[in-house]
């Protein structure tokens, strides 16, 4: 099965975005982005005639400059060419948490900054219909500091490219660990409308995202988060993107549709909670296909070394409209310990099913009540 016209998708990558390494500790390992490539190969994606390889540029400083201050490139570039500058903490750099400094990072960083705008420009233009950067996603970045392995906030700069085009975009994030580098960015402004389904605020990092979040000014309602009960399963987690979100996708009615799909919701990711195998992550992307917006994809956060790279190859096979078998590939068991490409069945205990659903339906009905009728939506 080959893809049809109108579902022709970049994959803007090159394997210089993932030769960096942060530390020999840290949990973000670039070479999965390899790994998730070679997958694709495997299964012969970048030879379907819809898809189109895309080598990515490094951002210019303008683009930076939409959202991050120039003060703060000026750190970052030196500390990634080694000089000591004491007080790093203050731009959220340190040897001994979540941002260490490393030689090139500055480099590294723009990069994969670049490949995002890259993909919103192949989209803007008219060239491709979907576009998936995943070395991008990186979205817990300020302006002036960097937070949760994130340098630079490529979702931000890439969504004001859009923005610079005067297309509206509703940015949808599924990493399990809260948007809120994008959701800052975008706080007081209606052309954005920001989504995260999350892990809740109480569990984990960056502790925000109630849905009591709502944007302020000209933003309010245009701020939307779900936070989820930990070890929350696949029906409960597409149930509440169902009731709750793709609702409000539709009545924003954006010109690009912008999805960070962080595959650290998955059940065995070593930093978070969640309880999503490889169908429940398949069946949120396949929601976002069949919304039929232009579709911007990010990367994003993932841990498990294994399922990140089944997970990107499932997304990218969507944006294809291909579904790859679950036989993998020859070549994959030298860096997938998994024997196929979708998990099995994962049974579910009684107890983790009630008390997920509960938190879900309260939700979900917080959601409704104080977001859906600023968008002319029955609550």
């Amino acid at each position: 099965m080959t893809s049809t016209p109108e579902k022709r998708a970049a994959y803007v990558y090159e394997d210089r975005l993932s030769r960096h390494v942060l530390s020999d500790r840290h949990p973000m390992r670039p070479v999965r982005l390899q790994y998730t490539n070679a997958l694709l190969r495997g299964y012969a994606a970048f030879d379907d005639p819809g898809a189109l390889v895309v080598d990515p540029r490094p951002a210019t400083r303008e683009e930076l400059l939409t959202f991050h201050t120039e003060f703060y490139l000026e750190i970052v570039q030196r500390l990634s060419a080694g000089e000591v500058i004491p007080g790093a903490e203050i731009f959220g750099f340190s040897e001994a948490d979540d941002n260490p400094i490393y030689e090139g990072m500055y480099e590294a960083a723009l990069l994969s900054t670049g490949a995002s705008v890259q993909a919103a420009e192949l989209i803007a233009d008219g060239t491709v219909q979907r576009a998936f950067a995943p070395a991008g996603g990186l979205h817990h970045a300020a302006s002036g500091h960097a937070s949760g392995f994130c340098i630079f906030n490529d979702p931000v700069v890439a969504i004001n490219a859009l923005r610079k085009r005067g297309l509206r975009v509703c940015y949808v994030d599924i990493d399990a660990h809260h948007g809120d580098g994008v959701q800052n960015a975008f706080y007081r402004d209606a052309d954005v409308m920001t989504i995260s389904i999350h892990e809740g605020p109480r569990w984990l990092f960056p502790g925000t995202g109630e849905v009591n979040e709502i944007g302020e000014r000209d933003g309010r309602g245009f701020s939307v988060n779900l936070p989820l009960f930990p070890y929350t399963p696949d029906d409960v987690f597409v149930r509440a993107f169902d009731e709750a979100l793709v609702p409000l996708i539709k009545a924003f009615k954006p010109d690009v549709l912008a999805t960070q799909l962080g595959a650290d919701a998955y059940i065995h990711d070593p930093l978070t909670q969640l309880g999503l195998t490889t169908h429940g992550y398949e069946a949120v992307v396949e929601r976002f296909d069949a919304l039929g917006y232009p579709w911007l994809a990010f990367g994003g956060g993932g841990y498990d070394i294994d399922a990140v790279p089944r997970c990107w190859a499932l997304a990218y096979g969507i944006m294809l409209g291909r579904r790859w078998p679950d036989v993998l590939p020859s070549g994959a068991e030298a860096f997938l310990e998994s024997g196929a490409l979708r998990d099995g069945v994962v049974t579910v205990e009684d107890d983790v099913l009630n008390q997920t659903s509960a938190w879900v339906d309260q939700k979900v009905e917080e959601v409704k009540r104080l977001i859906f009728p600023l968008h002319g939506l029955a609550s």
